[in-house]
């Protein structure tokens, strides 16, 4: 499995605290996962405040599973993380797109994307 990558705490920008994000009625936002060389857009996962704190503070995307009902750090089991290079939040302040740098594949099917299916 692959070590724990080397990381730097980030900073905010554009907005003076994560608070002022809007979360849903369950405290969540919704995160578009995008390779920050590519542009391709790897998944899709959901945010608290707590899980974004922790994503800026160790520069590894840390997400809420609803199924689970708890925190997860992409790439902890798998050993396929995302270091985070820039966050965005969209003009509603009520998305983010988090620009990694994947190492291994995002999606737990073993698929690069999660979005490997075409639908129309």
């Amino acid at each position: 499995m692959q070590k724990k990558p080397k990381t730097k705490t980030l900073k905010l920008k554009g907005i003076k605290s994560v608070k002022k994000l809007k979360y849903n009625s369950d405290g969540l936002i919704p995160v578009v996962v995008q390779d920050v060389k590519n542009k391709e857009i790897l998944m899709l996962a959901y945010m608290n405040e707590k899980s974004l704190r922790q994503t800026l503070k160790t520069g590894l995307a840390t997400y809420w599973s609803r199924s689970r009902q708890c925190f997860w750090v992409k790439g902890e089991t798998s050993g396929h993380y995302q270091i985070v290079k820039k966050i965005l939040f969209d003009c509603d302040m009520d998305a983010l797109v988090i620009m990694i740098d994947q190492i291994g594949v995002a999606c737990h099917t073993g698929e690069r994307t999660c979005f490997y299916r075409r639908l129309a």
